[in-house]
């Protein structure tokens, strides 16, 4: 398997790094988002999240998808805007890619083969899935959609990949 830092990114700005680079020397939560889903309104606890925790030990990483009901139609330019000036977003996020499916980016080929607290593996389930990504790369959560940012498991996994 693929060691996660060392994958290709393209951030929403059109840069070519990689997913180390990108997320630097942090824990990283990793978000497949979309601005036109009933679950978009969570980029208010992820930006909050990154705010509280977002110095050197932390950072939140949107990835758009248009995957699921084709929630996320814009542009990498349509996005940023949408991002920023709905929501306030400062965290860092790459380029529309597919997360599921031939076309999935190497990233989610990593990511999906990791099971969440239900001991399931497989494709995301839809638009806001999570996963805690620590600093050597390594999974450390997976959390459904529906999992709030401010989730009492999540927020523990986060801490423990910081302090760990």
């Amino acid at each position: 398997m693929s060691n996660l830092r060392d994958l290709p990114v393209t951030t929403l700005g059109g840069e070519r790094t990689t997913f180390g680079e990108l997320a630097g020397d942090r824990v990283a939560l990793v978000v497949n988002v979309a601005s036109k889903c009933g679950l978009t309104p969570q980029y208010t606890k992820l930006e909050a999240l990154h705010r509280e925790l977002g110095d050197s030990e932390f950072t939140v990483i949107g990835v758009p998808c248009n995957q699921f009901g084709e929630q996320e139609p814009g542009s990498s330019e349509e996005i940023a805007t949408f991002c920023s000036t709905s929501y306030g977003v400062t965290f860092p996020m790459t380029a529309k890619v597919e997360v599921n499916g031939d076309n999935r980016d190497a990233i989610y080929d990593v990511l999906t083969a990791e099971q969440d607290v239900e001991g399931k593996a497989g494709d995301i389930q839809w638009n806001f899935e999570k996963f805690v990504v620590g600093r050597d790369g390594a999974v450390l959560g997976r959390f459904r959609p529906l999992v709030e940012p401010d989730d009492a498991a999540l927020r523990s996994c986060i801490e423990s990949g910081i302090t760990g």
